[in-house]
């Protein structure tokens, strides 16, 4: 059921406009993420949806309910910074009663639901410390036990994990999932970091430049980006420029800049023809590397550089036409930190069906 809609919603700042007539809704229980590089809106939208800034244009509706108007304190929605926004002079759980102290709940059960959110974070027992005797992760937790504690209707996070170290990062985003799950409040987060979202997001909208690019479930926007901007912001890809010679049966004959003749699997949506012209959105993982890879696409070339990530490498590929590839191969044979050096020929190899042809 839709919890949040959002119609055709602008903004502004002088003559700068942020949002574009953006739409979408949010289901109840959701966990719905914003993701795009800095500047191209996302922040914008959830301060119009928490109430901090009105929308030029369009609706916010909340239940059906229209928000305009409404002031940010009385919208059953809270939200969470990435700077925590603690107070530094009470304590964690004084810190937490603080919006039930605001909204008149009185003073027993707002020690019960203080417990109860504390419990939820695994904080309970460090509700009379200060935030200065609190690690990074245990402010974060208080403060989505502050956002929790008035049972709001909507969770609103704004790269609330951005300031954390990567290991607690991933820690952080583990217990975030399970929390959700749990208290069962629909979630809207904004981040940057597409692993973090792909990792926590029931869907996405990638924005850019102030318009939603593509919504859709994790898997659907990594292995089925919708245009350049989605397949080279989420994750990383190989974009070979092509134009499409043919379109039989279920697949694509291309005319690839530096490979030739190649055969690759239509975009999701048809409607690619002969003459069209676009890129092969192909990730790394989907090309095989090696003395004989299999593949219907086939190339030789030598490693120019490889990153080095522990269980896996990407090589740096310099193709005999000139052109390079990124191609990916887990560290799995025992004793070897990788497979090939820089200078090693290799052939690199593709199926058909690897990777999805987007036009332009």
């Amino acid at each position: 059921m839709t919890l949040l809609e959002i119609r055709n919603v602008t903004r502004r700042y002088a003559d700068f406009e942020a949002v574009k007539s953006v739409s979408f809704s949010v289901a109840g229980g959701e966990f719905f993420t914003l993701l795009g590089p800095s500047g191209c809106g996302k922040t914008s939208i959830l301060r119009m949806i928490a109430g901090f800034d009105p929308p030029d244009a369009g609706q916010i509706l909340l239940d059906g309910r229209d928000l305009a108007g409404i002031p940010a304190e009385r919208r059953p929605i809270h939200t969470v910074f990435q700077s925590y926004a603690l107070f530094p002079h009470l304590t964690v759980g004084q810190n937490v009663a603080f919006p039930l102290r605001l909204s008149g709940v009185p003073a027993a059960e707002s020690r019960r639901r203080v417990h109860e959110s504390l419990q939820q974070v695994h904080l309970a027992e460090l509700a009379a410390h200060y935030p200065h005797e609190l690690s990074g992760g245990q402010k974060q937790r208080v403060a989505l036990a502050r956002g929790l504690v008035n049972r709001p209707r909507l969770l609103l996070l704004d790269e609330p994990l951005g300031a954390l170290d990567l290991k607690l990062r991933e820690k952080m985003q583990l217990e975030l999932m399970k929390l959700q799950r749990e208290v069962g409040i629909t979630f809207i987060f904004v981040t940057h970091d597409q692993p973090e979202a792909l990792a926590l997001s029931h869907r996405i909208a990638v924005m850019n430049r102030g318009r939603i690019e593509q919504l859709d479930k994790p898997s659907r926007l990594y292995g089925f980006p919708k245009n350049r901007f989605v397949a080279s912001f989420i994750g990383n890809c190989n974009l070979l420029e092509a134009d499409v010679l043919e379109c039989r049966e279920g697949r694509l004959r291309l005319a690839a800049a530096g490979l030739g003749e190649i055969l690759a699997a239509p975009a999701p949506t048809p409607g690619a023809r002969a003459g069209d012209h676009g890129v092969l959105a192909l990730r790394p993982e989907q090309i095989q590397i090696g003395v004989d890879p299999t593949g219907e696409n086939r190339f030789t070339g030598h490693v120019r550089d490889f990153l080095y990530a522990g269980d896996v490498t990407t090589y740096q590929v310099t193709l005999d036409t000139g052109l390079e590839v990124a191609a990916l191969r887990p560290n799995d044979a025992p004793g070897r930190a990788h497979f090939f050096e820089v200078g090693d020929r290799v052939t690199v190899g593709w199926a058909e069906d690897a990777g999805h042809y987007v036009a332009d």
